[in-house]
């Protein structure tokens, strides 16, 4: 059974950082774009960031310049490093694997929340 484990989410003062990380098991990782999406409460859900297989990444227009995505193929993790942060950026974050090769087969975390308050 596919499995995204989120981790390192909770709670920080406005301009501060947090470190998302999503460990993906029975997957192979390498083919998947990997993304973390996220939920405020009474909004739709948003894509943050994406990684691709290969690399290139994609973002948020409101989270540009703040937020990084990347991932370690070898420890089949991806990583969300949130710098900066605002009130605005809580939500609940959820992880995202899409199979490259068909865009109907993808698997989503859990989710977590993070909060952004003083």
């Amino acid at each position: 059974q596919v499995q995204l484990v989120e981790s390192g989410g909770g709670l920080v003062q406005p301009g501060g950082s947090l470190r998302l990380s999503c460990a993906a098991s029975r997957i192979t990782f390498r083919e998947y774009t990997m993304a973390w999406y996220r939920q405020a409460p009474g909004k739709q859900r948003e894509l943050v960031a994406r990684v691709r297989s290969g690399g290139s990444t994609d973002y948020h227009d409101s989270v540009k310049g703040r937020f990084t995505i990347s991932r370690d193929n070898a420890k089949n993790t991806v990583y969300l490093q949130m710098n900066s942060l605002r009130p605005e950026d809580t939500a609940v974050y959820q992880c995202n694997a899409l199979w490259i090769y068909a865009r109907d087969l993808n698997y989503w975390g859990k989710g977590m929340q993070v909060n952004v308050s003083s």
